[in-house]
């Protein structure tokens, strides 16, 4: 039995019985009456006890001082005894497992984010999204879920918002009523209040593993076949431009930190990020974070700013984050001149589509070049194209690769090596992939060549199934 149906089944004892039964209407008034009665002690009971805690603990410095030496273990048997303390003054014994649940929960209001604490330690969860003070989900395995937790109230979201910006630098307020932000952990949030956010403060949190995926494991899970790793290893070590498409969700920075890790170690990486996610595995790393403007609407520091500065850095491999407005365009001129290897992920729904979105960025940047001229650019820019994509089964995973050849009459000509194809078995009733390679050995293996790296014939016809 937890804490809050102990402390309701000790509120029951605690009510007078009813003798005068005939002020009821009816047996199911009265029933529902005590059903009001033991949610409204059993809620009063614990948020008592909670309160009257949480009130004395700021009474004390040594909780709340950011400079205390106590650390949040060395704090706990100090609270521990606070909560019996209080909970024996108001005539609610509690055992020590009981004890000990309330003030963890008193710590997660002290030093964490409250109720959502326990989502932001569980390593199952990817994403939590909190809209209003009422109602969270979270994504697990690729699937929404609606969970019973919840804050008391809008303020109590509010206070818990500005604990999480507190450490990023950041503010949200009615000047600057959304805002973006990384947490200490790594994780990415979203903030946007109202007049915004009609229905109340909503908050979206990307969480990202503890663990760093390695490519074995996107394997193991089906993302992608051993025969398209090694065909990915051997054209990042080469040094071939590639950009990582796909929608929200979809798996870009994953795949996106999967690429990075097969830099060379030799090599110099600087990388441009809105807000830093990717996680090198390599040594020598320069990590640039852009900076949104202040509340006079001065000081920002786009990724355009950052990467014409990156060229000054003498850098070997530069990786953006990703790619959506006028830096697309020194990107491509870097990829052009010298700086080969580069990587970058964008928001597309497939690769003929990531180059129409490439081309729509470099026309709204506001240089007036004729078409034909971007897309001989684009073209000799990126050599590879990875689409990523989540499926209705949850699941992400690499759709295709394909490699872009050149222009021809006013097109970009592009070439599919990989693919993925998903079919339901009726049968069966699951649903099964295919990867296969389409058969075409892909050009870019001649400048694979040129370096003296040599790309097997094997990797370009095989055909694999998974589920």
């Amino acid at each position: 039995m937890n804490l809050r149906d102990r402390l309701k089944q000790y509120e029951q004892k605690k009510k007078p019985y009813l003798a005068d039964e005939a002020a009821a209407q009816t047996t199911q008034n009265v029933g529902k009456a005590y059903k009001e009665q033991d949610a409204t002690a059993k809620n009063n009971s614990f948020f008592k006890i909670k309160d009257i805690c949480q009130r004395r603990a700021a009474e004390d410095d040594a909780f709340y001082r950011a400079d205390s030496k106590e650390t949040r273990n060395e704090l706990r048997p100090r609270l521990e005894e606070l909560v019996h303390e209080v909970a024996t003054e108001l005539g609610y014994p509690l055992s020590e497992l009981e004890v000990r649940q309330l003030s963890v929960e008193l710590l997660d209001e002290i030093y964490g984010l409250g109720p959502i604490e326990p989502l932001m330690a569980d390593p199952s969860v990817a994403d939590i999204l909190i809209n209003g003070y009422n109602q969270i989900y979270v994504e697990r395995h690729g699937k929404l879920e609606l969970t019973p937790i919840s804050f008391i109230s809008e303020d109590h979201l509010r206070n818990k918002v500005d604990r999480m910006l507190y450490t990023t630098g950041r503010r949200v307020d009615e000047r600057s009523p959304l805002v973006d932000a990384r947490l200490p952990d790594g994780s990415r949030v979203n903030v946007i209040i109202p007049p915004l956010a009609v229905d109340g403060i909503v908050v979206s949190i990307r969480r990202f593993p503890d663990k760093h995926l390695r490519p074995k494991d996107l394997i193991t899970f089906g993302a992608m076949t051993d025969q398209m790793y090694r065909f990915l290893e051997l054209a990042v070590k080469a040094g071939l431009n590639i950009l990582v498409c796909g929608g929200t969700g979809s798996g870009k920075t994953t795949t996106l930190n999967i690429l990075s890790g097969l830099i060379p170690e030799d090599e110099r990486v600087v990388t441009i990020e809105d807000s830093a996610e990717l996680r090198m595995q390599q040594q020598h790393v320069v990590r640039l974070e852009t900076r949104p403007s202040n509340a006079e609407g001065v000081g920002e520091i786009s990724q355009r700013e950052l990467l014409k500065n990156a060229l000054r850095m003498r850098p070997d491999r530069i990786i953006l984050g990703e790619v959506r407005g006028g830096e697309v365009l020194d990107m491509l001129q870097a990829m052009n001149t010298g700086h080969d290897g580069s990587l970058a992920t964008l928001h597309a729904n497939n690769p003929r589509d990531c180059i129409s979105r490439l081309e729509l960025m470099i026309n709204l940047s506001g240089v007036d070049i004729p078409a034909n001229s971007i897309r001989k650019q684009i073209s000799s820019a990126i050599d590879l194209i990875i689409f990523v994509e989540r499926g209705k089964d949850g699941k992400r995973r690499i759709k295709s690769i394909t490699e872009v050849l050149g222009v021809e009459e006013d097109n970009v000509v592009l070439q599919e090596i990989y693919q993925f194809e998903l079919k339901h078995d009726p049968i069966l009733g699951v649903s099964k992939g295919r990867f296969r390679a389409t058969g075409i050995r892909a050009s870019c293996s001649k400048k694979c060549d040129e370096v003296g790296i040599h790309m097997p014939a094997e990797l370009f016809n095989f055909e694999q199934e998974v589920f």
